[in-house]
């Protein structure tokens, strides 16, 4: 096995670095991974520009990237269910002990929960990687690496749709049409969303959107209100929507999504922005408007994988930039540039297919 570790490490606020790294030895219940590809998601470029997210702050030097897949090359002595040779994508989010969390199946909400790419824990954006197998899932043959990735930022979309109570027939506002708000439609859709009406700033990302299956799409000005927006939604779907997803953090988006859903509906918080926001608290009390948070994900791969492999959700078209790892510090200023949609870094230098 080549010794070579190439890692994208962020030393420190707005310092990014390519570094050789020792390889890894898998623990008993560990497989060691070659990746293959790995998304750049906002939050890698939020920590490189601004050395934290909320109570994660960088005190010593990370590996970023948390969107991946990769090939097994190597299997601790107690991992029964893979193999050298099998493709995975990988799960980024493992618990470390056993609490309440853990037990009634809300692992994501466990406080001291291991995730790559989250101060302190490293990432996977290298040539080889470590990670607990139970959190390791075999892609089908049909599913490409780069498919088995996105299954990172799919994972959210289902575990906002999951908590909005998406069904056959639910009408679903999804604010903001990047990576999240799109996977956020795919999964709404394929969950038996009957319209969905998707914002946004940008006429490409709203294009995407359109061809992804958003029944309308809604040109975002700067200058709108949160209740003429809220109108216009209500104007485009001839009624208002039961479900709002909202993937910006922006305030002013949240207020339109209260605004916007239905009275007994659920608005979704999917975004993160700052701290504190002024929204219309009572508007949504009187109305019985639940709001509900979203934390990451879990229990979500099988179904992704599934849904991936089925063809019911295709995310192939999410892919519009793709760089080999050693072009790393272009690729995170492609994203950070806003340019396309994900982007993808290739980690396997004999083999760059998707």
């Amino acid at each position: 096995m080549a010794q070579d570790n190439l890692s994208v490490v962020l030393r420190s606020k707005g310092d990014l670095s390519l570094e050789n790294r020792s390889v890894p030895e898998p623990g008993p219940d560990e497989v060691l991974l070659q990746m293959h590809s790995v998304g750049i998601c906002g939050s890698d470029v939020h920590y490189w520009q601004h050395g934290g997210i909320g109570d994660f702050v960088l005190t010593k030097p990370m590996v970023l990237g948390h969107e991946a897949s990769g090939r097994v090359v190597k299997v601790g002595s107690a991992v029964k269910h893979l193999k050298v040779g099998d493709r995975v994508a990988i799960e980024p989010g493992v618990p470390r002990e056993v609490d309440e969390f853990f037990k009634n199946g809300r692992y994501n909400l466990s406080p001291t929960i291991f995730f790559c790419a989250t101060p302190p824990d490293d990432g996977n954006l290298c040539r080889y990687y470590k990670h607990s197998a139970n959190f390791c899932y075999k892609l089908p043959d049909n599913v490409t690496f780069e498919e088995g990735a996105l299954i990172e930022p799919l994972s959210v979309g289902i575990h906002a749709c999951r908590r909005a109570g998406v069904t056959l027939g639910s009408t679903v506002f999804i604010c903001g049409a990047g990576p999240i708000g799109l996977v956020c439609l795919l999964v709404a859709k394929a969950m038996g969303a009957s319209q969905v009406i998707i914002s946004d700033l940008c006429p490409e990302r709203l294009t995407m959107a359109k061809d992804l299956g958003a029944d309308f799409q809604l040109a975002v000005k700067k200058d709108d209100s949160p209740q003429q927006l809220a109108k216009t939604v209500e104007d485009m779907m001839e009624a208002k929507p039961h479900i709002t997803i909202e993937c910006t953090g922006a305030e002013s988006c949240i207020q339109t999504a209260i605004y916007a859903t239905r009275s007994g509906g659920v608005v979704v918080l999917v975004g993160l922005g700052s701290e504190m926001a002024t929204v219309p608290l009572i508007n949504a009390a009187l109305r019985e408007v639940d709001i509900r948070g979203v934390f990451r994900y879990c229990n979500t791969w099988p179904m992704a994988i599934a849904m991936l492999a089925s063809g019911k959700v295709n995310v192939k078209p999410l892919v519009t930039h793709r760089f080999p790892l050693e072009e790393a510090l272009q690729a995170f200023e492609t994203t950070r540039q806003g340019l396309g949609i994900k982007v993808m870094l290739k980690c396997d230098q004999e083999d760059q297919k998707p």
